[in-house]
C-alpha cells in the first residue's frame, strides 16, 4: 500500500464482482494476510494524530488548564495527581459519544465524512433503539424526537462539565504522597442522571459512550470523592479511592481476559496482525496455519499470541496488580500493561478503539507508579481499604454484567459484558436483493457506504472497485468464528445468494443508527423492523442471519444460537450450530455449509434445502 493510495486490489474490481461468493471470500481472506483492509498510511498517520493529539495532548491541557499541580510542560505531573484519571475518562466519553474516539473514520465504516454519531443524534427523526420500549413507559418507538436530541445535547454539556470544572485541592493525604486535587464530585451528578435517563430512549448512544468503562468512574468520584473532600475526612478515604480506582481497571482487565476463553479469539489474533501497517509479512504469515496451501486457520503463534499473550496477561498481570503490596513489582506489572496496550495499538484493529488503549496504558502507570516521590506506595493497595464491607457492592456492581453477559449473552450487550475484541460476539449478516441497498438512502442521514466510496474527496473509487472494497469487510468476518456459521446459514437458505448484496451487520448498523463497534444486538429483528417500516420490503428482500454471542465459551460444546430475518416476515427460524464446527473449516467453506441443527421454523418458511424439493418458502 502507498501514503495515499490503498493496497491493490489483488484481482481486477470487474472480474471480482463476478465471482460466486465462495471465490470472492477466498480472493478477499487471502489478500486480508498481508494487506488487512488495505487503507493508505497517510490514514494511519491521521489515526496516530488524534490518538496523541486530540485526545492525549489536548487531554492534558485541558486538565492543566483546570487543576493546579498538573502542568502541560511537566511531564512527571502527569503522572502524579489523581485528577489525571478522572480528566481523561471524561474526556474520552466525551469524545466517544461525539463520534471522535474508535468509530471514527474508514476502520469503522466512515469513509466520507469521517464522523457519524453526533451528526445523526443531533438529528429528529433518524433512528434510536430504545433497550426496553415495550417494557419501560415513555420509550416506545424507534424514531428520534426533538426531545432525544436536547437529551444528548444535555449529555454533551454533563460531560464538558466535570471536564472543565476546577479540581479541588485534597487536604488529608497519606504522608508521602503529593499534592492531590480532585474533580468536584457534584460535577458527576448531571452526567449520572441523564446519561441512563438516554439509554432508555436509545441504547446506541449509551454504548458509544462506553458506559461500562467510565460510568463507574465517575459513580465512584461522586461517592468516594465526596467522603475524601468533606471537612472530616481522613488519609484513609483518599486511599480508598485510589484503591478503587484500581479494581474498576483491573475488573475490566479481567473480565476481557475471562472472555477469551474458548476457541474464538485465536481467530481475532491473525486478521487483527494482518491489518497492522508495521508488521512484516513473514510475522503475518505466522500466524495463520498455513498461507502457502490456503490454509487460513490460526497457526501456533496465534495461540501463542491469544492465550498466553493474550488471556494470560489480562487475567494473571492485574489480579498481581491488585493483590500484591511490594511497590516493584506493581511497577513492573504496570509496565507490562502498558507494553500490551502500546501492543495492541499498533495493530490498529478495526473499529480501532485506539485512544481506549492509550487510556488504560498511561493510568496504569499512574495508578501504581504516581502520586509523587518518596511515599511508600503499598499504602494503596486492596489491602488497606478502611472498610472491607464496602467492597462488597463495589465488586458486585463491577462484576453483575461480566458474569451474566457470560451466561445469557442475549441479555447483555458484549460490552458491559467486558466481552472486549474476545471474537465472541453477536453478529449480523445481511442479504439483499439487488436495489434493496439503495433505498436505504430513503432514511433520514443515511448514506451507503458504496455512495461514500463514489464520492471520496481526491480519489473517488469506480463502482466496481467500491464494491470490492465493502466486501474486505466480509472477508474479515469470514476470518472469525462466527463467520464461517453466518455463512453457513446464508447459504442453506438463500438460493440467489450470488445475486445477492451481501454486507457486514457492523457496516449496516453503521449507516443506519451512525455507530458500530461489533454488537450485533444492534442488528437484530428490532433494527430490521424500523428499516422494513420505512421501506415496506417484499418478502426475501432483506434476509439477515443474526448469531447470539456463544454462552459460556470455555465450555466448548456449548452450541452458539443463530436465527434467520426476513424483513417483510420477521424472524423465520431459529437455530444451532457447534463451535467446532466453525473452527475446523476454511473462511470460505470449500466444503460447504457447517452442520445446522434447527430448532424453529415459521410455518410455512422453506430452507434452500427444502426448496431444491420442490417446496416454495411462505410469502
Amino acid at each position: 500500500m502507498g501514503f495515499l493510495k490503498p493496497a491493490p486490489q489483488p484481482v481486477a474490481p470487474a472480474e471480482f464482482v463476478r465471482l460466486p461468493l465462495s471465490d470472492r471470500l477466498r480472493v478477499l481472506t487471502t489478500s486480508w494476510v498481508d494487506d488487512g483492509f488495505g487503507t493508505p498510511r497517510a490514514l494511519t498517520l491521521i489515526y496516530i494524530l488524534k490518538m496523541l493529539g486530540l485526545y492525549f495532548a489536548v487531554g492534558l491541557a485541558i486538565t492543566a488548564g483546570t487543576t493546579e499541580h498538573v502542568h502541560f510542560t511537566e511531564p512527571g505531573t502527569w503522572f502524579d495527581s489523581i485528577v489525571v484519571y478522572q480528566k481523561l475518562a471524561v474526556w474520552l466519553m466525551l469524545l466517544e459519544v461525539i463520534g471522535l474516539g474508535g468509530a471514527f473514520g474508514p476502520l469503522c465504516g466512515h469513509f466520507m465524512p469521517f464522523l457519524g454519531n453526533i451528526r445523526y443524534w443531533l438529528r429528529p427523526g433518524t433512528i434510536r433503539m430504545a433497550p426496553w420500549a415495550s417494557r419501560v413507559p415513555g420509550t416506545a418507538g424507534d424514531e428520534r424526537t426533538w426531545f432525544d436530541v436536547l437529551l444528548y445535547v444535555g449529555v454533551l454539556a454533563a460531560l464538558a462539565y466535570p471536564l472543565l470544572a476546577p479540581a479541588d485541592a485534597v487536604e488529608s493525604l497519606p504522608a508521602g504522597t503529593g499534592p492531590q486535587e480532585l474533580i468536584p464530585p457534584a460535577a458527576f451528578v448531571p452526567i449520572l442522571v441523564l446519561m441512563p435517563l438516554m439509554g432508555l430512549r436509545d441504547k446506541v448512544v449509551f454504548l458509544a459512550a462506553r458506559s461500562e468503562q467510565y460510568l463507574p468512574i465517575m459513580l465512584f468520584s461522586a461517592i468516594f470523592g465526596a467522603l475524601v473532600l468533606a471537612d472530616d475526612a481522613t488519609s484513609a478515604d483518599f486511599i480508598n479511592l485510589v484503591v478503587v480506582f484500581k479494581i474498576v481497571i483491573c475488573i475490566v482487565w479481567i473480565g476481557a481476559g475471562f472472555s477469551k476463553l474458548g476457541l474464538h479469539f485465536e481467530h481475532v489474533v491473525p486478521p487483527m496482525v494482518s491489518n497492522s501497517p508495521g508488521v512484516p509479512s513473514a510475522v503475518k504469515h505466522a500466524h495463520y496455519r498455513d498461507v502457502g496451501s490456503d490454509d487460513l486457520r490460526p497457526g501456533r503463534l496465534a495461540w501463542f499470541m491469544a492465550h498466553v499473550n493474550g488471556t494470560t496477561v489480562e487475567i494473571g498481570i492485574p489480579l498481581v496488580l491488585l493483590f500484591t503490596t511490594n511497590p516493584t513489582v506493581a511497577m513492573v506489572a504496570a509496565v507490562a500493561m502498558l507494553i500490551f496496550h502500546i501492543y495492541i495499538t499498533s495493530t490498529f484493529p478495526m473499529a480501532v478503539p485506539l485512544e481506549w488503549n492509550v487510556f488504560f496504558g498511561f493510568i496504569a502507570i499512574v495508578l501504581w507508579g504516581g502520586f509523587g516521590d518518596g511515599f511508600d506506595a503499598d499504602v494503596y493497595n486492596i489491602w488497606e481499604f478502611s472498610e472491607p464491607l464496602l467492597l462488597i457492592p463495589v465488586f458486585a456492581l463491577l462484576m453483575t454484567f461480566p458474569i451474566l453477559g457470560s451466561l445469557r449473552p442475549d441479555l447483555v450487550s458484549f460490552l458491559p459484558s467486558m466481552r472486549q475484541y474476545a471474537g465472541n460476539w453477536a453478529t449480523a449478516i445481511w442479504a439483499m436483493r439487488p436495489g434493496v441497498e439503495e433505498r436505504l438512502n430513503e432514511i433520514r442521514c443515511v448514506e451507503t457506504q458504496m455512495d461514500q466510496l463514489q464520492r471520496m474527496i481526491g480519489m473517488p473509487y469506480e463502482r466496481d472497485d467500491a464494491e470490492m472494497t465493502l466486501q474486505k469487510v466480509n472477508g474479515w468476518r469470514a476470518l472469525h468464528s462466527q463467520g464461517r456459521g453466518l455463512y453457513s446459514v446464508l447459504y442453506e437458505h438463500l438460493d440467489d445468494i450470488e445475486e445477492r448484496v451481501v454486507r457486514e451487520g457492523e457496516f449496516m448498523s453503521n449507516i443506519l443508527l451512525g455507530w458500530n463497534f461489533g454488537d450485533g444486538h444492534l442488528n437484530d429483528e428490532r433494527l430490521i423492523a424500523a428499516v422494513q417500516k420505512r421501506l415496506n420490503l417484499a418478502p426475501g428482500d432483506l434476509v439477515s442471519v443474526y448469531a447470539e454471542s456463544q454462552a459460556t465459551p470455555w465450555r466448548t460444546s456449548t452450541p452458539q444460537h443463530y436465527r434467520v430475518i426476513d424483513a417483510a416476515l420477521g424472524v423465520v427460524e431459529r437455530g444451532t450450530w457447534d463451535v467446532r464446527d466453525c473452527v475446523k473449516e476454511q473462511p470460505w467453506l470449500p466444503n460447504g455449509p457447517i452442520p445446522l441443527q434447527v430448532g424453529w421454523t415459521a410455518d410455512g418458511y422453506g430452507r434452500q434445502s427444502t426448496l431444491t424439493n420442490g417446496k416454495d418458502p411462505a410469502t
